[in-house]
């Protein structure tokens, strides 16, 4: 086997006539790249070069075949014959096609079962066939080997894929995973009752099963409707957990899905765990009396806790809620380094950009934006700043950049992101002003942030150009490239470093079991912070990945600080 000098492995004369490589559909080590590692082949499929791995091409073609209508199929096998038809033309002329039903296709079950357990539906970024089923997963009857069938997931049938998924995410979440090792045998979630309406991937699923093993019992659906991992919502299921989400839902099923969370025969919820507020939301409209029974509500997103506070202050709250958002381990660790991470990894898996030199508008600073800021900044980006709150912009002048207002830079900017969890930032107005191919994006919760439902309208074309890549066209020709309908960006795009996203979940897991063993009096109807002392034991389960060693105060320096030496170290009002 030869190097075709950029890394593609080539064959050539007898051996490339009949030998299927290992590449990466074939090869388990590499599955997760195997939409990656296609993109090329569909790109360049006319280039000589490109031809000689035809049956691995086809071997992608096995696979797909559980996924695929055969109408669908067969339009892909004729469009790989034509293309490769044209090339060989090109180059040695007229060769005849391979029959669909014979050679490398008569092999499809010595291929298929490789193809299975190596292949990856890769929720973030392929655009896989399974999104785009045109059966509803609600028109569909499944069951589990067991005979479990309360959930609705895209294909359960990708129940071993999550699971390898899941366990790669345990190896990084060494927190929320101590915690459950910890707490196991006191089950102080045992008789909850849990309806969590949160993103459904192989982190939130690590915290799921933890929450289960301390007691739990629970019922899951996803908080924003790209950004489930269908392979890990099918692990989920076949473990027996009622999971009702998948990658692509609309509107309705959005809200049915909840409903379903909600609403389930002999089920009365007693503890939320959301995220963005929906599931509180659905609850205290449609099911008032349900809503009364609950203990506490947990809260992660900025929207659900302005949502939680709205209500708070019309005397609509009911129940204690526990703010997650605005704890220190979520706020600091979250909100920056992940986004740090996660911003990059988005806009280059989506839009393959050039960063050095692009001027980018960030609309927000605040953890979030502050973590966009530095990200693109050290790739040499001309970073503009929006902001409202005058503390905030004269943080990002003190940081070296430029607070402007969108109107004064939105003509020439390259990349637009909100951050901000408010609605119409971005409007038509400002997009109608936007140069030709600029990229918008939001990193914050809700949809709203950028007025996507001002581009639906008859003058403006959308063309899909990848999964979650729309261009949206006016009639003079200009483009401008929308992310993920704008929707959060970083879930929908890409993933989210795990070991960041541990430090999340034990803080959700901790204010559970907080709110659930509180007695009777302790937390009123209002919105409350995790206790410091939560956050310090939280970050204390962190710190053993870094070899990390605390300095232990002596009496004499805990008394002369006040403190005790077991901490808390920091009063309430403490800004880190």
């Amino acid at each position: 086997m030869a190097d075709g000098g950029d890394g593609v492995n080539t064959l050539s004369g007898k051996e490339a006539r009949n030998t299927v490589s290992d590449g990466p559909i074939t090869d388990p080590a590499s599955s997760t790249k195997f939409l990656e590692w296609l993109q090329p082949y569909k790109l360049c499929l006319g280039c000589y070069k490109y031809k000689v791995i035809y049956k691995d091409i086809l071997t992608f073609v096995h696979f797909l075949q559980v996924e695929m209508s055969e109408n669908k199929l067969s339009e892909l096998e004729q469009d790989l014959n034509t293309s490769l038809e044209a090339s060989n033309n090109a180059f040695h002329g007229p060769r005849t096609k391979l029959d669909s039903k014979s050679g490398a296709l008569k092999k499809s079950s010595r291929y298929r079962s490789r193809s299975l357990s190596a292949s990856s539906t890769d929720s973030y970024s392929s655009g896989s066939s399974s999104d785009e089923d045109d059966v509803s997963p609600r028109e569909k009857i499944q069951k589990t080997e067991k005979g479990f069938t309360d959930f609705c997931v895209r294909n359960i049938n990708q129940h071993a894929f999550g699971r390898r998924e899941i366990e790669i995410a345990e190896q990084e979440m060494p927190g929320i995973m101590a915690l459950r090792k910890r707490a196991a045998d006191d089950k102080p979630l045992k008789n909850a009752k849990i309806v969590g309406c949160t993103h459904i991937n192989a982190q939130t699923a690590v915290l799921i099963e933890t929450l289960v093993q301390l007691g739990a019992q629970v019922r899951w659906a996803a908080c924003n409707i790209y950004s489930t991992q269908n392979e890990v919502a099918a692990a989920l299921a076949h473990a027996g957990y009622p999971v009702f989400a998948w990658r692509g839902e609309t509107e309705e099923d959005f809200w049915w899905c909840i409903d379903k969370c909600v609403a389930a025969e002999n089920w009365q919820p007693n503890m939320i765990l959301d995220d963005g507020g929906d599931a509180t939301h659905l609850m205290l409209k449609k099911y008032n009396a349900m809503f009364k029974m609950i203990q506490g509500i947990v809260e992660e997103s900025v929207t659900g806790v302005h949502r939680l506070y709205q209500l708070s202050k019309a005397g609509k709250l009911s129940v204690p809620a526990m703010n997650v958002n605005d704890s220190v381990t979520k706020t600091k660790f979250d909100n920056l380094y992940s986004c740090r991470e996660s911003i990059i990894d988005s806009l280059k898996r989506s839009t393959d950009v050039m960063f050095g030199g692009k001027q980018v508008v960030i609309c927000g600073y605040g953890e979030v934006g502050k973590g966009c800021c530095q990200a693109l900044k050290g790739l040499g980006c001309i970073v503009y700043i929006t902001e409202i709150d005058p503390i905030c912009a004269l943080q990002a002048s003190m940081d070296g950049f430029r607070v402007m207002k969108l109107n004064e830079v939105i003509r020439n900017v390259d990349i637009v992101i909100t951050a901000t969890g408010n609605k119409n930032v971005v409007t038509r107005e400002h997009m109608d002003k936007m140069k030709n191919g600029c990229v918008v994006c939001n990193m914050g919760h809700s949809n709203t942030e950028i007025d996507i439902n001002s581009l639906r309208t008859p003058d403006l074309t959308w063309e899909k150009v990848r999964s979650q890549v729309d261009h949206v066209i006016w009639p003079d020709g200009k483009r401008i490239v929308l992310l993920a309908e704008g929707r959060l960006v970083n879930l929908s795009c890409s993933s989210i470093p795990s070991f960041v996203v541990s430090i999340t979940a034990a803080t959700q897991a901790l204010a559970l079991i907080e709110l659930f063993n509180a007695p009777p009096g302790r937390y009123k109807s209002d919105v409350y912070l995790l206790p410091k002392k939560m956050d310090e034991y939280v970050a204390s389960l962190h710190l053993p990945t870094f070899d990390a060693h605390l300095t232990e105060l002596t009496d004499e320096q805990a008394k002369y600080m006040g403190l005790n030496k077991a901490g808390p170290f920091k009063p309430s009002y403490y800004r880190y």
